[in-house]
């Protein structure tokens, strides 16, 4: 992501208050961000990742003082938000790094699989389909949506009572049919 080097003159206009320029900035960083948020993204969140990361570089890139770091600011953006969307999906309190790092530790990565597809299987049919178009096959709400015959509302909620199954069933023990 040398953006900077690549891009220095559009950064620089786009820094200084050109619409247009920062218009043409998002365009030109998402495949970058996309791709980076796609390798980083704990529970491949990558639309809501890049959507975030767009928004906060076009209201905070006025207020970079270095557009030199433009590149290592934009790649921790978005490391925040797929950090940020792996706790809200597994209900860790966003100040807990700490708990995240400690129940990672104790898991290998053969042992985090095996639960995931358990947590998986134990799901319902219909909870288990929207989790794995979403965060597997990484279809769009629309998408989905328009796959499963659903209205986007209701693929949005079955989606978040099956990562909140799942989460149960990986951090609590629980199983989520009862």
């Amino acid at each position: 992501m040398a953006l900077a080097m690549r891009h220095e003159p559009l950064l620089a206009a786009a820094h200084g208050g050109d619409p247009q320029a920062l218009d043409q900035l998002l365009r030109v960083c998402r495949p970058d961000i996309r791709r980076y948020a796609q390798r980083h993204c704990l529970v491949s969140d990558v639309d809501d990742a890049v959507q975030e990361a767009m928004l906060i570089l076009a209201r905070r890139l006025r207020s970079l003082r270095a557009l030199p770091a433009f590149t290592g600011w934009l790649i921790r953006v978005v490391q925040r938000e797929c950090r940020r969307l792996g706790r809200a999906a597994f209900r860790f309190d966003p100040y807990d790094e700490e708990k995240l790092e400690q129940w990672l530790a104790v898991h290998s990565d053969d042992s985090l699989r095996l639960e995931l597809a358990q947590a998986l299987e134990s799901l319902p049919g219909h909870y288990r389909e929207v989790i794995l178009l979403r965060d597997f096959e990484e279809l769009t709400i629309g998408e989905i949506a328009g796959r499963t015959r659903l209205t986007p509302t209701a693929v949005k909620s079955r989606l978040h009572r099956a990562r909140s199954l799942a989460r149960e069933y990986l951090l609590g023990g629980e199983n989520p049919r009862s």
